[in-house]
C-alpha cells in the first residue's frame, strides 16, 4: 500500500489550515464588526463554496487561472509551471473552497461577544489590533478551535476540486483520488484500505469537534 497520497493529503490540508487561520482571523473581524454597508455582499461571496458545486469552482479556477488566462501565463513565465495541475494549485483552490468553514466559527464567536467587553476596551483605551489580541480571540477560542477541526476535516474529503485542479499527478494525487481510482480498477481491497484510514481520521475529527460543542454548550449553560 503506497502512503504517499496520504502525506500529500495532510501536506494540503495543513497548509490550507495555517493560511486560513492566518487571513481567517482578519477577515471574520471586519465582516463581525465593520460598519461597511457592501459587507454583506463581500460575505455572501465568500460563502459561496458552501453551496456551489466543487466542479463549478474547479472550471472558474481554470477559467481564470488556467495558462490561457493573464494571471496563469504569468504565474507560468515567473515560476516555470502553471497554478493547474500543480500542488501550488489545488493549495489555493482548496483555501477558496474551505474559506467558509474557517470564517463561520470565527464570525459567529466574534458576534457573540458581550457588547459590556466590547466597550471595556474602549474605555480601557485599547488599540484593536490590542483588543483583537488579548481580549477578542482568548474569549472565541473555542470558535477558533471549531473552525481549524472543520477546515482539517474538510480539506481531508476534498475530491472534485483537486481533481479538477490537480488531475492525477504525483504531487496534487489525494488518497480521495486514489479512491476513486482504485475503484475504477475494481482494485477494492485497496479501497477499502485507504477509504478506512480515511474513515477513522474523520471520525476522530468530528469526535473532538462534538467534544468541544458540548463543552462550550455546558459552559453557557453554567
Amino acid at each position: 500500500m503506497d502512503y504517499t497520497p496520504f502525506l500529500v493529503t495532510f501536506k494540503l490540508a495543513c497548509l490550507t489550515t495555517l493560511i486560513l487561520f492566518v487571513i481567517g482571523i482578519p477577515i471574520a473581524y471586519f465582516i463581525a464588526f465593520s460598519k461597511w454597508r457592501g459587507k454583506a455582499i463581500l460575505e455572501s461571496i465568500m460563502m459561496l463554496p458552501i453551496v456551489l458545486p466543487p466542479t463549478v469552482l474547479g472550471f472558474y479556477f481554470i477559467f481564470f487561472l488556467g495558462p490561457k488566462s493573464g494571471v496563469g501565463k504569468f504565474f507560468e513565465d515567473t515560476f516555470g509551471h502553471s497554478l493547474a495541475f500543480s500542488f501550488q494549485g489545488i493549495l489555493l483552490g482548496s483555501v477558496i473552497y474551505c474559506l467558509p468553514f474557517m470564517l463561520t466559527p470565527i464570525i459567529n464567536g466574534f458576534r457573540s461577544i458581550p457588547k459590556n467587553l466590547i466597550e471595556s476596551t474602549k474605555l480601557l483605551n485599547k488599540s484593536k489590533v490590542n483588543a483583537l489580541w488579548n481580549v477578542f480571540i482568548p474569549f472565541i477560542k473555542k470558535g477558533i478551535l471549531n473552525g481549524i477541526l472543520l477546515t482539517f476535516a474538510h480539506t481531508i474529503g476534498e475530491f472534485g476540486l483537486v481533481l479538477m485542479i490537480g488531475g492525477k499527478m504525483e504531487e496534487t494525487n489525494v488518497a480521495s483520488v486514489v479512491i476513486y481510482d482504485e475503484m475504477n480498477a475494481m482494485n477494492y481491497d485497496v479501497v477499502h484500505r485507504y477509504a478506512l484510514i480515511l474513515l477513522i481520521i474523520s471520525f476522530i475529527l468530528i469526535f473532538c469537534l462534538n467534544l468541544l460543542t458540548r463543552k462550550s454548550t455546558r459552559s453557557d449553560i453554567a
